[in-house]
């Protein structure tokens, strides 16, 4: 599938896409037809499996023909993302239509089990990246007459046990996404937000969390609609739509990928006879 019209309207950037859900949406993204720029780390974050190689993920994309080029960089910092902009200005022939603020950490704990440095770490990848990687793109699209930023939330975002400090991030990322809709709908800037769920997402995060044991990690997933577990892919489309024309009224939304209402439920229906 490729959208209409997508090349020339600039370049999309998607953060902690060197692995798992973040390099299906960046791939899935570009096979779209996007520019796209992933970037992220290359070594396992804390309570994360994900390690990648930049040069590995640039060669497969070269491979697939993909207009998918990959960076490390850090989502913290503010040299770090300055560079990705660039990049992405480059990519996009000067214009940049899209951010998807994908990069996050997820230990899991209360607060008795959380010290504040973790604390302070898990709000700085999860709430100040996204903040960061917005302030330096926003007046790029401003500057173009709009675009698009989407947010991957999580149903933490309203409070789950044992995610006192992940919870905390995910939902000021809902807050986020509001003020941003507001503060910049007059720039023709839309601002989303996509949750994907019903467990059992093989990513880095949700792997590290039950040491790598993907029984484990599925064995009380209700999983989606469709029969299975949520992927990037399923992501990347709702994200495809977010960016296209097709979307171009809607701002300050939250769209749920693979679950119920912002996954306010986890029981699945009774089988339909």
């Amino acid at each position: 599938m490729t959208m209409p019209g997508t090349a020339d309207k600039g370049a999309v950037i998607v953060s902690g896409a060197t692995f798992g859900i973040g390099r299906e949406i960046a791939e899935y993204l570009a096979g779209a037809g996007w520019p796209v720029v992933g970037f992220g780390l290359e070594q396992a974050q804390v309570s994360s499996i994900g390690v990648a190689s930049v040069e590995a993920l640039n060669d497969d994309a070269s491979r697939r023909g993909l207009p998918l080029s990959f960076m490390a960089a850090d989502v913290t910092s503010e040299a770090g993302v300055a560079g990705v902009v660039e990049a992405a200005l480059a990519a996009g022939g000067g214009r940049i239509l899209g951010v998807v603020n994908n990069a996050a950490i997820g230990p899991l704990g209360t607060i008795l089990d959380t010290p504040p440095e973790l604390f302070e770490q898990i709000l700085r990848v999860n709430l100040t990246g996204p903040y960061l990687l917005c302030r330096a793109a926003l007046p790029h699209m401003a500057a173009a007459g709009g675009g698009r930023i989407v947010n991957v939330g999580s149903g933490a975002g309203w409070g789950k046990p044992d995610m006192a400090a992940y919870a905390t991030s995910k939902g000021g990322l809902i807050a986020f996404s509001a003020a941003l809709a507001l503060d910049h709908f007059a720039d023709g800037i839309a601002v989303n937000t996509v949750i994907p769920g019903g467990g059992g997402i093989a990513a880095g995060m949700s792997l590290g969390r039950v040491g790598g044991d993907m029984d484990k990690l599925r064995a009380k997933a209700v999983g989606n609609v469709a029969g299975r577990y949520t992927t990037g892919g399923d992501l990347g489309g709702a994200i495809a739509f977010l960016l296209s024309d097709a979307a171009e009224a809607i701002s300050g939304t939250i769209i749920d990928v693979g679950c119920f209402a912002h996954q306010g439920s986890s029981t699945p229906l009774p089988k339909r006879s």
